[in-house]
């Protein structure tokens, strides 16, 4: 009995032991992978690179296997992917997600907190921050460091991880999963690695913009934008963003912060201060670990200066945005001797050697210590950043509420130049280097009139209300606090109808709402004095409210009234148009942009529209006419838009019946940025269109198959080159599905083919640098820009006497004409150092005429314009007749990003035949 029972014991002894041994095996197989057991290969591997479906699946494998880790949605991209983020902390932190995030949100605003309720939350929140990776895919250290991270912060053991856990929660965004996936199918589909390369990819990695998917985010076109800057500005506002970039500068390994000058006047000085906080962080880690290479400031391109990035946005709502452009990839590479940076200095404190083998591991490995740097810098001052924040915040709602004065350059001059005006020659600089009586601050730099508003009114009745609802959708979708009145209200003497918007100034991101609403000041910034100008790292100017020609108010005295605050981050939308019935049909003013959609619409559904040639029952010319049988189509789709839709009293006499133009838009193999704006535009306005690509153009019979051909800030050759030709991919390395693009429009080729379509009846519009199309076509026209020389002849302006770098400049409008149909009689255009014309003696007996030009020599209205006086009298938009045909040149950039909403009737007006 015994050994019965002896037995009966040691058999459940081996059963439990078993039972054990297999749940240590179910345990060990649910052990996270690393990336070389799920991809096949690690994350710097040479010659290997990953795409989003593999990253994706490992991204939900990640979230399955840890509680550390949570997969949310951001939204889906223009491709329909789903864009993930996932949100990396502590179990215990991952139980109060919500409560941290609200407080998060709640310092970043600093809306009604105490101090002392501010420094209780700091001390119970935790630290958020982001780190982003692939935005641009070509830069595919990115993507790969992203990966790289999460599966070490999910696996490592070590105090400084566990106390990043702790202390921090962490957003890793994957900013561009379509790119990803061509990316990464692209240089993969080699057979053998080292015939593997990311160049020639067929179209844009972001299926309408490339890599200016990175200059959207304040105004949010596209929907991976979108998603990104909700989480950004509206649900976690983080304190800290980290946006991993490419290229470093030659001669170094990577260029990070702090950056150089100018930063924006507009900041916070916590902000740009705290840039230098973090960047100490980063770049004594690398050299802690004996990494080499990091150059910073001056020793970089990269300001603080731009907004529109998806670091810099951060920067107008006091977040620490960081951002590093870092060498390497999946070819190794060499670091070149560039001998001024072999030196050490405060720009490189610790340079790196040349090199000629540079692998993509070691990238991944800096970034990833970069990683770690910001994320035990969070750790360790979790509570300084909330609170940090929250001190930001709450100076802006303070400056918002009171008289303010934002310290612009312009300032500085005039008080420079009253001064100078005050002394004798000879006395001046040198009296002004002890300083100068301070009457000329108070009564010049701080003069009453020239304080920062306290608020801005955007009046319900304006022309192009449509429009304007836009432009407070993209404050809405940065995170502005937006009111509404409901009913009409009077500021200043001046009566407001109902449902205008107000957006007050006294908001913890007045300086992104300062940046939307009022001109930039560069500062005149050169080489040296007299010497060449520094190039700004993006647009010196942009201010949105002047691109989308949004009429608004600036108040400088506290106001308030009938307002509702709407819900951060909810979009508004105008109520439906009413239609009354009307036999005589119906009218839709041409100031709004939107009466192009609905027109587009109607006449693919076979509706007759016609367009008023002159100004006729109140509506100016250029109107839409939709006849009374198109009541129905117009009720069930036209409606939605919320536009004015006005029943005609009679049918107007003037009439002109519009039918829509075969349009094709010039792209080119690897696909055109400025090309894939309007490509989005298009489509947003309902306009049919064909893609058009240069052999297509070479093979001739375009009218056969074009109304309207559309050449967008390039695609011409310059007048100077041949043109013509392929370069970046042997051909015979192209898909079947893409050779049709391949090849350069050229003179010998293309010119005389689209010059017999304009001779059969064609019209070409060009935009930008394709005006050069206006001298290879040899018509009377000249550039502007250039200075008489003694022998007589004609030179280019040199950059020190005249530099105009992407700025909003105002234009007057010829409003006689039916290219300018639904615009007044001057426009905000983004100019980018474009093309200036003048008309040569025999240009108007040949039927030129002059669509705009600049009528004054400051045309400037926000950025920077050295020698803008050589601007006056310089014509930005004519048309001429070819044959049969027209050309429409527009030299400023009337589609800008898709965010110059004020000049797309430009455009838009030529898209039609009668």
């Amino acid at each position: 009995m015994q050994n019965k029972l002896k037995s009966t014991f040691n058999q459940g002894v081996l059963l439990l032991l078993g039972v054990l041994i297999t749940g240590l095996h179910g345990l060990s197989a649910q052990t996270i992978p690393t990336p070389k057991e799920h991809f096949g290969f690690g994350m710097g591997d040479d010659y290997h690179i990953s795409n989003y479906t593999q990253t994706e699946a490992y991204f939900k494998k990640l979230t399955e296997l840890s509680d550390k880790a949570k997969l949310v949605s951001i939204g889906k991209t223009e491709e329909g992917r789903e864009q993930w983020m996932i949100i990396v902390t502590s179990p215990e932190n991952h139980k109060q997600l919500d409560r941290f995030k609200e407080i998060s949100v709640k310092m970043a605003r600093a809306e009604e907190l105490t101090e002392q309720e501010a420094r209780d939350l700091a001390e119970e929140g935790r630290a958020v921050v982001w780190i982003d990776g692939g935005l641009h895919s070509t830069e595919t250290v990115g993507i790969h460091q992203l990966t790289e991270t999460l599966y070490q912060i999910l696996t490592r053991e070590d105090k400084e991880n566990q106390r990043i856990l702790d202390n921090v929660i962490t957003l890793f965004v994957h900013a561009n999963p379509d790119g990803h996936e061509k990316i990464g199918d692209w240089y993969m589909r080699k057979s053998v690695p080292e015939e593997r390369s990311l160049s020639g990819l067929p179209v844009l990695y972001q299926k309408y913009i490339g890599h200016d998917n990175n200059r959207d985010f304040y105004i949010q076109n596209m929907k991976e934008s979108a998603n990104l800057g909700y989480q950004l500005f509206v649900e976690w506002i983080p304190q800290v963003m980290y946006n991993h970039h490419q290229r470093g500068p030659a001669g170094s390994v990577l260029a990070g912060p702090p950056y150089r000058d100018p930063f924006n006047y507009v900041f916070d000085p916590m902000m740009v201060t705290g840039i230098d906080a973090v960047g100490a962080a980063m770049y004594n880690r690398l050299n802690a670990e004996n990494k080499p290479g990091f150059t910073r400031m001056d020793g970089s391109s990269f300001s603080t200066w731009y907004n529109g990035g998806l670091r810099t946005t951060t920067h107008y709502h006091n977040m620490i945005g960081i951002l590093t452009e870092i060498i390497g990839g999946p070819n190794p590479e060499a670091i070149p001797l560039v001998p001024d940076r072999l030196i050490p200095d405060s720009n490189t404190p610790f340079p790196v050697t040349p090199q000629e083998d540079w692998r993509f591991q070691q990238s991944i490995d800096y970034s990833v210590s970069m990683n770690y740097a910001v994320l035990d810098y969070a750790a360790r001052n979790r509570d300084h950043l909330l609170y940090n924040i929250y001190v930001m915040g709450k100076a802006s709602i303070d400056r918002g509420s009171k008289d303010y004065w934002t310290p612009f350059p312009k300032k500085v001059e005039a008080i420079k130049t009253a001064y100078e005006s005050t002394q004798k020659e000879g006395q001046r600089s040198s009296n002004m280097r002890w300083g100068i009586p301070s009457v000329f601050y108070d009564s010049i730099y701080q003069a009453p009139e020239k304080r920062d508003p306290r608020g801005f009114i955007i009046p319900s009745d304006q022309k192009d209300f449509a429009t304007a609802v836009k432009y407070v959708n993209a404050l809405i979708k940065t995170g502005i606090r937006i009111e509404k009145a409901k009913s009409s209200f009077s500021v200043g003497g001046k009566t407001y109808p109902k449902d205008s918007y107000v957006v007050k100034t006294d908001q913890a991101f007045r300086p992104h709402i300062i940046d939307m609403f009022e001109p930039q000041d560069y500062p005149n910034d050169f080489q040296y004095p007299g010497g060449p100008p520094i190039r700004p790292y993006d647009a010196a100017g942009w201010t949105l409210a002047y691109q989308m020609d949004v009429k608004f108010d600036r108040i400088l005295e506290g106001f308030d009234g009938p307002f509702e605050t709407l819900a951060y981050g909810v979009l508004e939308k105008l109520p439906e148009s009413t239609i009354k019935a009307s036999k005589s049909g119906y009218l839709i003013s041409s100031v709004h942009n939107d009466a192009f959609s609905i027109v587009n619409e109607l006449l693919k559904k076979g509706v007759k529209v016609a367009r008023l040639t002159e100004a006729s029952a109140g509506m100016p010319a250029g109107s839409f006419y939709i006849p009374s049988d198109g009541q129905s189509v117009l009720s069930s789709f036209g409606q939605q838009y919320g536009l004015p839709i006005v029943a005609a009293s009679s049918v107007p006499q003037s009439l002109a019946y519009i039918k829509p133009s075969k349009i094709a838009l010039y792209d080119n193999y690897g696909g055109s940025m400025p090309s894939g704006w309007v490509r989005w535009i298009l489509e947003q306005y309902n306009f049919d269109f064909q893609l058009i690509f240069a052999k297509e153009i070479d093979q001739g019979n375009l009218n056969s198959k074009y109304d309207a051909i559309l050449f967008i800030s390039g695609g011409i050759p310059s007048f100077e080159s041949s043109g013509g030709g392929f370069r970046g991919i042997d051909e015979a390395d192209v898909p079947n599905e893409y050779k049709h693009m391949v090849g350069a429009v050229s003179k010998d080729k293309s010119i005389p083919q689209l010059k017999k379509f304009l001779e059969n009846g064609g019209k070409i519009v060009t935009v930008g640098s394709a005006a050069v199309l206006a001298h290879h076509l040899e018509l009377p026209v000249k550039n502007a820009l250039v200075e008489i020389q003694r022998d007589g002849s004609e030179k280019s302006l040199a950059g020190e006497q005249y530099y105009v770098p992407g700025s909003v400049l105002k234009t007057k409008i010829n409003t006689n004409l039916a290219a300018t149909y639904g615009l007044s009689d001057y426009a905000d255009v983004l100019f980018n150092n474009n093309p200036v014309f003048k008309f040569k003696p025999e240009a108007k007996l040949q039927g030129l005429e002059i669509l705009s030009w600049f009528d004054t020599a400051a045309p400037l209205k926000s950025g920077w314009a050295w020698g803008e006086a050589y601007l006056e009298d310089g014509i930005t938009g004519f048309s001429a007749p070819v044959g049969k045909g027209t050309l429409i040149v527009y030299t400023p950039e009337i589609t800008y990003r898709a965010q110059s909403h004020g000049t797309f009737k430009l455009l838009f007006n030529q898209l039609y035949k009668n």
